[in-house]
Formats: C-alpha cells, sequence, structure tokens
C-alpha cells in the first residue's frame, strides 16, 4: 500500500483591487454577468467571464427552469457559447461570482462537479490550463488550472483502456 498526498495552491486576494488588470476585468465581468442570470428557484445568482486566447471575454449566468434538469449553470453557459463560436481559441482564464438570496455578493464560491467537469475538459481540449478565479464576499481565490478543482479527475486519457 502507498499513500500519496494531493495538494492544490490557491492564491487568496483580499478583494478586486488587488489583482492585476486582466484579472480584474473578469471579475467586474462576472458579477455584471450574476445580474442578468435568471434564477427565480434557488435566488442564487452566479455569473461567470472567461477570457479567451485572443483577449475576447465571454460572458455567461445560470438559467433555471422549474424541470430542474433544463437550465444551466454559470460556467457551462459562457463555456459552450465560447466553444461554439470560438472554437479556435483556447480558454485560457474564468472568473466566476454570484449574488444570494438577499442580493448580497455570495460568501462562498466553487463550480458543480458538472462544471468542473465541463471546465476540464475545455482544458484538455486545448492543451492548456485554465487560470480559475473564484470572487466569493470576503476573498478572490485564484486556482492556476481545473485540476486544483478536480483531482484525481475523469477524462479522455481515462477512455484508453476500452479503445
Amino acid at each position: 500500500m502507498q499513500t500519496k498526498e494531493i495538494k492544490i495552491l490557491v492564491t487568496e486576494y483580499k478583494n478586486a483591487d488587488e489583482l492585476i488588470t486582466n484579472d480584474r476585468e473578469l471579475v467586474l465581468a462576472a458579477r455584471e454577468s450574476a445580474a442578468t442570470a435568471y434564477a427565480p428557484y434557488s435566488h442564487y445568482r452566479v455569473g461567470a467571464a472567461l477570457r479567451l486566447a485572443d483577449g475576447t471575454i465571454v460572458r455567461g449566468s445560470n438559467q433555471e427552469n422549474a424541470a430542474t434538469p433544463v437550465g444551466i449553470c454559470a460556467e457551462r453557459s459562457a463555456l459552450f457559447w465560447a466553444n461554439a463560436n470560438y472554437p479556435e481559441q483556447a480558454v485560457v482564464c474564468m472568473a466566476i461570482s454570484a449574488i444570494d438570496q438577499n442580493g448580497e455578493h455570495a460568501a462562498n464560491l466553487s463550480p458543480c462537479g458538472i462544471c468542473r467537469q465541463a471546465m476540464l475538459e475545455s482544458q484538455h481540449r486545448y492543451g492548456q490550463p485554465i487560470r480559475i478565479i473564484l470572487d466569493s464576499r470576503n476573498k478572490i481565490d485564484v486556482l492556476n488550472n481545473v485540476e486544483c478543482l478536480l483531482p484525481l479527475s475523469f477524462n479522455g486519457n481515462s477512455l484508453n483502456g476500452f479503445k
């Protein structure tokens, strides 16, 4: 038997003013996108903004539906739109922000498992890391890649034994 330790490095900032200009721009875009969310059931409005390799910024917001599986999260909304409209451009960074049911900046923010998997697939698709910026009420966490959110992940390489 062997025990391994997984370490994840997270850079924490107090607020958006501490971020470099490109990251601050993405956080502000994600915050604006959260305001466009349609969340009549959870009242948890999430916005995502991602930067493509050519500098283009793409936004998305969560869109809920009474038939729960019909809706989509902000992260996948932005990713899928970018991949459909800019298929040659890699996603290099994604900022995520949320407004809670009280209309305040959400205290804790972390993408759901489905979004983590979709983000990982996009990272593998283009063969370069996607930096992740999680914009919460009292801090902003920056992660170097999607594997920081999804260690021991399932990806296309996991299917090699089935070919």
